[in-house]
């Protein structure tokens, strides 16, 4: 939460691990809910119980859940992908592995932008994408077959370009730029890393009570 409020992107970063986590977390908290044993029962549906030590499970579950897709949010709202590709083969790390982490995280959003575009062109040659639920199925595969297409040419277009660039050429090469890395940014890196480190040493001698 202290580096949500420092970003400034604490309502964006709550919404989108809301929408990422609440799917998996209703089916945790049902599953939980009404298959964990216990002697505390709430109420039955059916032949299931549903216990008072399922639902402090599924919360305990749910919470963890909700905890790593907000640090995975503040991550994709705060790091830029050529930042992390420059910093990562800066510290060592292959340039394939570097330029494939880029990739990984840049493909969700192309893709999405790309749809975003293709429908928009299909609605103005007159297919129906916004009526009943039949008329949103019916649309997806003239929606589909272009993505599709539109990501493999994206492929080809980016192999291309790294060719062009000698990525594949051997030996270190030169960085012309570096991300900005302040006195407190790193401070701070080294806190998050001793801060992992005593957890575990914690869960090592098990000072850390076991989830149930």
């Amino acid at each position: 939460m202290p580096g949500l409020v420092v970003a400034g992107v604490v309502g964006r970063a709550l919404r989108d691990a809301t929408l990422v986590s609440l799917p998996i977390g209703i089916s945790v908290a049902v599953v939980s809910i009404l298959g964990r044993p216990g002697s505390h029962v709430l109420f039955a549906v059916g032949p299931f119980d549903a216990t008072v030590e399922g639902l402090d499970f599924a919360l305990r579950i749910d919470l963890r859940l909700f905890v790593l897709a907000l640090a995975l949010a503040l991550f994709a709202l705060t790091t830029e992908a050529r930042s992390l590709v420059v910093d990562l083969e800066r510290r060592g790390v292959s340039r394939r592995l570097a330029f494939a982490a880029a990739a990984t995280l840049q493909a969700i959003p192309a893709m999405a932008e790309r749809a975003r575009a293709i429908q928009a062109a299909q609605r103005a040659r007159g297919l129906d994408t916004e009526g009943s639920i039949g008329a949103r199925l019916r649309g997806v595969i003239p929606l589909a077959g272009p993505a599709i297409l539109g990501t493999l040419a994206d492929v080809e277009t980016r192999s291309q370009a790294l060719e062009a660039r000698a990525f594949d050429r051997p030996g270190k090469r030169h960085l012309l730029w570096a991300p900005a890395d302040s006195n407190a940014e790193r401070l701070a890196r080294w806190l998050l890393a001793a801060a992992v480190v005593a957890f575990v040493a914690l869960n090592a001698v098990r000072a850390v009570p076991p989830l149930p």
